[in-house]
């Protein structure tokens, strides 16, 4: 009987000082993306990603933004026609965007900005994986009638792609673009 009093005094620290979490399977492929059990969300800070601290350095589309810079909010909503509207916007370069996205269907979608070639690999990558998630601030997976948001910087002038990759839904239709030009 006494064992029982201590295997939690043993089992307790073992688990702050390994970072577990009962009830949330999560692990992390090669590349820093989470693979998560596909009953929890696709993206891990799905209701907000304007923590842009340690997430993506720049890359050819910008840098995550900062919430206390940002210059204009576009709304866009998603739902289940696999369509972002509007899905097309122009920005300046230079300019610090929020995006507020809602999902306003019954499947989950999401609003990812990249490259042509960034989100072509990203896609792969999710069908090989159905069940990975992610934390990027980049991006927002948003279950129905969620709504987040993505606060990104556009440094340099060109086409900053937008699409939904979660199975099926780029291939419908569900993809967009930004246009930035210089200032």
């Amino acid at each position: 009987m006494r064992y029982f009093l201590y295997v939690p005094l043993l089992v307790t620290p073992m688990l702050i000082m390994t970072g577990c979490s009962i009830g949330h399977q999560s692990r992390e492929d090669g590349d820093g993306h989470h693979l998560e059990d596909t009953n929890q969300p696709s993206h891990g800070n799905a209701d907000n990603h304007d923590n842009a601290e340690g997430d993506h350095h720049e890359s050819s589309i910008g840098k995550p933004g900062d919430v206390n810079s940002v210059d204009r909010v576009i709304s866009v909503v998603m739902d289940d026609t696999m369509r972002f509207i509007p899905d097309s916007f122009d920005v300046i370069a230079g300019e610090t965007i929020q995006f507020d996205v809602v999902n306003k269907g019954k499947l989950v979608h999401e609003f990812v900005l990249g490259s042509t070639d960034e989100l072509m690999e990203h896609q792969a990558m999710m069908k090989k994986m159905p069940g990975m998630g992610h934390d990027e601030s980049n991006s927002v997976s948003l279950e129905t009638n969620a709504s987040g948001s993505v606060i990104w910087s556009f440094t340099n002038t060109g086409v900053v792609d937008i699409a939904c990759l979660k199975a099926g839904h780029f291939e419908a239709g569900m993809k967009g673009t930004v246009a930035v030009s210089g200032k």
